[in-house]
């Protein structure tokens, strides 16, 4: 939907061998914000702490405003669903995880320019909603029906592509029940929150962020295959500017550490004193259960089972996990890696890619252990 103003097919840009973060990246990562790590400790991530990213303006839908849901294309009975429709249907609510499929981008060389993340892009929330194949079923879809398209209120420029924010589901995913699509309204029990898609947004449980679309307003049927900027252009995994690529769906197993001890204000760098450290973090895929973490305190030379938490059914949501580890004064490298059923396994080099997507390559924390009990680990002060 919308005007070309450009070239579509013209690739991100990478970055110079010496470049650093430019001003767009900045504006971007003022926009945009990742977890604390130390909120890790958290079972459900509060709202304001969760991981955001909005490609185009956050919409400005003031509480009472009318919004209509439709719901058309290759279906029997069309709907126009209102608020208060929509909570006539059975309500469920799922806990999981969302992470950026473009988490890690600003580690790769080289860097693909865009919103610079880190490790931080996710978060963990209990969504509330409708269950999606409910209103299929209720819509009637057709037997040719082959993807499900779902249109946000964002609206904006991508690429010389004037467009409103849209991607599809193939009609199996979207009418299956594992994963069970919502069309949720809530967020941890309370109305979305205006950046996190208030007053209806898509939750897609095991798959990235760019297919939980926010800010609802139409869900379209459709007979052949969506072809949209965001579907067939954006969020592809290409090495080379002509590829077509594979498209970006399931979230690759990661586990990330509690940052231990505390923090040097400008580098995040961490320090503790010696003894017993006990290290914890979490570790999610949306593939298949995680089914194994192993921690490093050697910058991944030797590596160890963590204990992890119980499984509590909550199949699409993070498990902490948990490694006591025995400290000594110096300097040293932590990094955690997740395996799941399906025999996925980060990766300790990271496979490249153009768009800086799936980048679930191990994570590595530099500790500093102070050798004496009261000991200063030095820097400027104000």
């Amino acid at each position: 939907m919308g005007h070309r103003l450009g070239d579509a097919s013209t690739p991100a840009r990478l970055a110079a061998p010496d470049e650093g973060i430019g001003r767009d990246e900045l504006a971007l990562a003022t926009r945009n914000h990742g977890l604390p790590l130390e909120a890790l400790r958290h079972d459900i991530t509060p709202p304001g702490l969760h991981y955001v990213l909005t490609h185009y303006d956050i919409p400005y839908v003031p509480e009472g405003t009318p919004w209509p849901l439709t719901l058309d294309g290759r279906v029997g009975r069309p709907l126009r669903l209102d608020l208060s429709d929509l909570h006539r249907f059975p309500q469920v609510t799922t806990r999981v995880t969302l992470e950026c499929a473009g988490n890690g981008r600003a580690l790769l060389t080289p860097r693909p320019v865009s919103q610079p993340w880190l490790v931080e892009a996710v978060g963990t929330a209990e969504w509330t909603g409708v269950p999606l194949r409910l209103l299929l079923a209720e819509a009637g879809v057709e037997p040719d029906a082959v993807d499900v398209v779902f249109t946000g209120a964002d609206h904006g420029v991508e690429r010389g592509v004037e467009q409103d924010y849209r991607r599809a589901l193939p009609v199996e995913v979207a009418m299956g029940g594992d994963p069970e699509v919502l069309v949720a309204h809530s967020m941890n029990g309370a109305p979305l929150p205006p950046q996190h898609g208030y007053p209806l947004r898509l939750i897609v449980p095991g798959w990235y962020g760019m297919a939980h679309v926010k800010w609802l307003r139409s869900i379209t049927v459709a007979d052949e295959s969506f072809t949209g900027f965001q579907q067939a252009v954006a969020y592809r995994l290409r090495r080379d500017p002509g590829d077509a690529g594979e498209p970006v769906t399931r979230i690759a197993p990661r586990a990330l550490l509690v940052p231990p001890g505390f923090p040097d204000f400008m580098s995040r760098a961490r320090v503790v004193r010696p003894g017993t450290v006990a290290l914890e973090g979490r570790a999610w895929s949306g593939r298949a259960p995680v089914t194994r973490v192993e921690v490093s305190t050697d910058a991944g030379h030797t590596w160890r089972d963590a204990e992890q938490a119980p499984d509590d059914g909550e199949r699409w949501a993070w498990r902490r996990w948990r490694y006591e580890w025995t400290v000594t004064p110096g300097e040293h490298v932590l990094s955690a890696r997740a395996t799941d059923a399906g025999g996925h396994t980060q990766p300790l080099e990271q496979p490249w890619n153009r768009g800086g997507f799936v980048n679930n390559l191990v994570q590595r924390v530099p500790v500093l252990c102070l050798d004496d009990e009261d000991g200063s680990a030095g820097g400027d002060g104000e």
